[in-house]
């Protein structure tokens, strides 16, 4: 199982009812969703958010492989961010990734100032300067949500990644109905479009600020689906 397919399936945060929406940015949540590769079943991944304390929020994933080679191979990966939300982007602070596989794969990312240090599996180090307003591949999909929520039909995020800042847009493409397990739903569709990377996710912005679907073909023709939420 290429390791991009448990990583793949942590950049997503929960689905919070409008209510939630009262103070414009999430505040608390968890969420649970099923993991597909080519539509089979591959695991499940587990979201929470919560405050953190001195202004920051921790919001942890952790996926299971459950199915597959991902089940025989013990599978496991987990990714905790912290941010701070600067007026509505969930500005990063840190953010720590960790495969158990066969070999254990591991990332951490700390910004201090604008200073970005990233030690990737314990050995290689990378530095680079955070724009303001610098989200991770873990809370980006929670940023577009919000910008949707708030009425934007495109927008375009600093990314911080292994070893550089990288500019990542998205634009919405259509409205279509969808279903998943959490239910059936009357859904935007938002396309990446600064690269061709075969990457889809479906929002309802009214009512939850990140996807109830995500498509990804890049790293093993990936799917994620809400199964259900718990909001505060």
């Amino acid at each position: 199982m290429k390791t991009t397919l448990l990583r793949a399936s942590l950049g997503l945060a929960l689905a919070l009812p409008a209510a939630a929406f009262a103070a414009d940015v999430p505040q608390s949540f968890t969420a649970t969703y099923n993991v597909l590769q080519g539509g089979s079943p591959l695991g499940n991944a587990t979201l929470t958010l919560k405050p953190a304390g001195n202004g920051q929020f921790e919001y942890s994933n952790t996926t299971q492989g459950t199915a597959g080679l991902a089940a025989a191979l013990g599978a496991n990966s987990s990714e905790v961010s912290r941010f701070t939300w600067a007026g509505k982007v969930p500005q990063a602070v840190s953010y720590k990734y960790k495969l158990s596989a066969f070999k254990e794969k591991t990332r951490d990312l700390t910004v201090s100032g604008n200073a970005v240090t990233v030690v990737d599996n314990g050995s290689k180090t990378f530095n680079y300067t955070a724009p303001a307003g610098m989200v991770e591949r873990n809370t980006l999909p929670l940023a577009l949500g919000v910008a949707l929520h708030g009425g934007a039909k495109e927008a375009t995020f600093p990314v911080g990644v292994k070893q550089a800042v990288e500019t990542q847009s998205f634009k919405v493409a259509a409205n279509e109905k969808i279903t998943v397990p959490a239910g059936t739903f009357q859904a935007t569709r938002v396309d990446r479009t600064d690269q061709d990377r075969g990457f889809s996710a479906w929002y309802v912005p009214a009512k939850y600020p990140v996807p109830v679907k995500l498509a990804q073909k890049d790293g093993g023709d990936l799917t994620l689906e809400l199964v259900k939420f718990e909001g505060k």
